[in-house]
């Protein structure tokens, strides 16, 4: 188990992770999720209905982010993450099912990955979604020094940047700390570096060793539970490749809204707009 652990983006086993924007502790066990034999299908109810606005678009608006904090989403709002990426084939993949159901997710790279693939890196960029950052190595921050731990978040940005300057791209100024591990001088050392910090509300715990179906029902669960939130998955996972589609399926059932996130303001990374629709209306906070 501890393998599967730190084989994508889970905390150390002593951690407690560091929720959204409510700071809730998720205390839901992965092994309460009852497993489907096969298939990818729905195996509870549907989520109680959603204001009638909400049904029948799963793009819904642009949200504009200045700085750390609330994001203010309202009840069906969800963003889409994903962490650790880009990888040949998972990545691909994941870009494939957005396109098809027109909603654009926030892709937090590590630096090493965006080197290992500066072209898919791009190709993230340039598909519409917001492209943050995730360190270079996707270090334990809270084991570092505030300065090595620094160094290590400047350094993701600085090769993230590098893999789409090609193209006169830039990554926005969104940042996830690995494990969701930190502490409060290295979070106040990273808002005050113009970063913005990107927290969890609802975690597909798609690192561990299942199958699509169980992360499907387990995300969904707790989104139902929730109503509204940042979800966490990982573009370097076949399993969250494979459940994508029927995830957004019943996102659309439900009467779920796929925000866009966007950052603004100053900063030393700051530089020209990442993608063509960057600028799209929407609401900034």
């Amino acid at each position: 188990m501890v393998a599967a652990l730190l084989a994508g983006c889970a905390k150390p086993p002593e951690m407690q992770p560091v929720l959204g924007t409510s700071a809730v502790v998720d205390a839901m066990s992965t092994g309460s999720i009852n497993p489907m034999a096969t298939g990818l299908r729905t195996a509870y109810q549907p989520m109680p209905a959603m204001p009638s606005v909400l049904f029948g678009k799963l793009a819904g608006r642009t949200l504009t982010v200045s700085e750390s904090g609330p994001l203010g989403l309202r009840p069906g709002e969800i963003i889409l993450t994903f962490d650790d990426g880009p990888r040949a084939g998972p990545t691909e993949s994941i870009l494939e099912t957005l396109d098809q159901f027109g909603v654009k997710a926030t892709f937090l790279m590590l630096g090493s990955s965006a080197e290992r693939y500066p072209a898919l890196a791009r190709e993230v960029a340039e598909r519409g979604h917001t492209v943050g950052t995730h360190t270079y190595d996707h270090v334990d921050l809270s084991t570092l020094s505030n300065h090595e731990a620094i160094a290590e978040i400047y350094a993701g940005q600085q090769a993230v940047a590098a893999a789409l300057a090609p193209d006169n791209l830039a990554p926005s100024r969104f940042f996830r700390f690995p494990y969701l591990a930190q502490n409060g001088v290295i979070r106040t050392s990273a808002v005050e570096s113009r970063f913005i910090v990107l927290d969890v509300d609802i975690d597909s715990k798609d690192y561990y060793t299942e199958t699509p179906q169980q992360v499907l029902e387990r995300t969904l669960a707790r989104l139902d539970e929730q109503g509204s939130g940042v979800v966490l998955f990982h573009d370097i996972h076949l399993r969250t490749a494979a459940m994508l589609p029927e995830f957004l399926k019943a996102l659309r059932e439900r009467g779920y809204q796929v925000v866009t996130l966007r950052s603004s303001g100053g900063g030393v990374f700051d530089g020209p707009v990442i993608t063509a629709d960057a600028s799209s209306a929407g609401s900034e906070i």
